[in-house]
């Protein structure tokens, strides 16, 4: 890399969640976001960043947003870092949909900052894992100013029973990369490919991705997210 900075950033002003930086280049001229998942934090995916760069990925600022502190039900209440509560192992039938909501708002204020700073929305690719990758989908498919595409990894769609009336026809086209591993007892494969089924059948451009793995991230998927990020940020 070229030039590496990594800070906390925090605006109380506008309420712009705390994360990590890292640039690939001096003045990258493209932003990928990427959320973590539940109970870990903004550092979790940073040294992805290199085996992207090694792998051909373009220039990119890299922002790893921390995700509040708050109590999750499913862990008996202990509060760790979470982008909504975890009502119980049904994923569908109980969710927390204030929770839900609020995350987008506050992954919404981030990418406001990112075309604050000089990045075009359709420069900017918004990435997550597990609850991160449920808040990408919830977030991306709603904007009336469509990103340059979507990577949700080992995750579902949230509030599906919404999403047909909420998502934007804007973002209709925006591509989607949807990887999950075949071998997950956290979000079963079945939940993901249900969501990518749901998906497919509005007309959103999926790029399906399944892996023998469990609750995780592999090599493999690795590559495929450095290709597609070769083709949305071209």
């Amino acid at each position: 890399m070229n030039k590496t900075s990594q800070s906390a950033i925090r605006d109380p002003q506008s309420e712009v969640l705390e994360a990590v930086e890292l640039q690939t280049v001096p003045q990258p001229n493209a932003t990928v976001i990427w959320l973590h998942g539940l109970g870990a934090d903004g550092y979790d995916f940073v040294p992805v960043v290199r085996e992207l760069e090694a792998l051909g990925a373009p220039p990119a600022r890299y922002v790893f947003p921390h995700a509040p502190m708050q109590p999750v039900t499913i862990n008996g209440g202990y509060v760790m870092r979470a982008w909504y509560d975890i009502l119980g192992t049904d994923l569908v039938r109980r969710e927390d949909e204030a929770g839900i909501r609020a995350s987008q708002a506050a992954i919404e204020r981030l990418i406001e900052r990112e075309v604050a700073r000089g990045t075009p929305p359709a420069r900017i690719v918004l990435a997550g894992f597990s609850q991160g990758g449920a808040i990408t989908l919830q977030t991306g498919l709603r904007r009336p100013q469509p990103l340059a595409g979507l990577v949700a990894l080992s995750c579902y769609l949230p509030l599906a029973d919404r999403f047909g009336v909420e998502r934007h026809p804007a973002s209709a086209r925006v591509p989607i990369f949807l990887a999950h591993g075949n071998a997950d007892p956290i979000v079963p494969v079945a939940r993901g490919a249900a969501s990518r089924d749901r998906l497919t059948a509005l007309g959103h451009p999926v790029q399906w991705h399944e892996y023998p793995m469990p609750h995780s991230v592999c090599a493999e998927e690795i590559r495929d997210i450095a290709a597609f990020l070769q083709t949305v940020l071209r």
